[in-house]
């Protein structure tokens, strides 16, 4: 593919959307460029007239791909399975599918968002115990929900998009020092997945905007 026609992510090296779109690229070896997008310099650059025309939502990450721009994570992770199916990341069976959508859903709508930036700058001094309310409630039926439908992984013994949803989330979750020590599922899987490649090379140490003090 020509470099002009690589696509582009508009990510933030932070954003644990913009990582799970990483993780989906690296899986399926799809070379692309990065546009970083600062979610705190300049007051946030997401809110600039000029990544309105990107995605008039102002949130990473946002795809330019086979000559369309994508956004919303699931979204994006679910074309680029749809339109390069190899390696799978939606399994075949429509029961295991389900269930990695159900995962994915759960972390995508009923976790992130809660503690999402936009959020925690209307909360105020009780950022981080808001944050580690909603992730904590959402960590309790999450580990109760992987003791039913994990092998090595999310779902049985693949990578799936599940798994990319949940490494980003672990990672939050760290951030705001949630004790983790009541889900062991959900960090025995976590451990296994942050040692293949393509979650260490997608990882927020590793990004071009990454900055000095926090890179890998």
């Amino acid at each position: 593919m020509e470099a002009s026609k690589k696509p582009v992510l508009y990510s933030y090296f932070r954003s644990s959307c913009s990582w799970r779109v990483r993780i989906a690229l690296a899986l399926k070896g799809i070379a692309y460029d990065q546009a970083p997008v600062n979610l705190v310099k300049d007051g946030g650059q997401q809110l600039s007239p000029e990544f309105f025309s990107v995605n008039p939502m102002r949130q990473v990450p946002a795809l330019k791909i086979d000559g369309v721009t994508l956004s919303q994570s699931l979204a994006i992770i679910e074309y680029l399975e749809e339109t390069r199916p190899n390696p799978r990341i939606l399994p075949q069976d429509p029961k295991k599918r389900a269930q990695v959508r159900i995962i994915s859903d759960v972390i995508a709508s009923g976790i992130q968002p809660l503690q999402n930036l936009s959020i925690l700058q209307q909360v105020g001094d009780k950022k981080l115990e808001w944050a580690q309310l909603c992730i904590s409630g959402g960590f309790k039926a999450l580990e109760q929900i992987l003791q039913e439908t994990s092998g090595r992984y999310c779902v049985g013994d693949e990578v799936s998009m599940a798994d990319l949803c949940l490494v980003p989330q672990v990672y939050n979750a760290e951030r705001y020092k949630v004790d983790l020590a009541p889900y062991p599922t959900l960090r025995r899987i976590n451990k296994a997945l942050l040692e293949l490649e393509e979650f260490q090379t997608s990882h927020p140490s590793r990004q071009p905007d990454t900055p000095p003090e926090l890179r890998a």
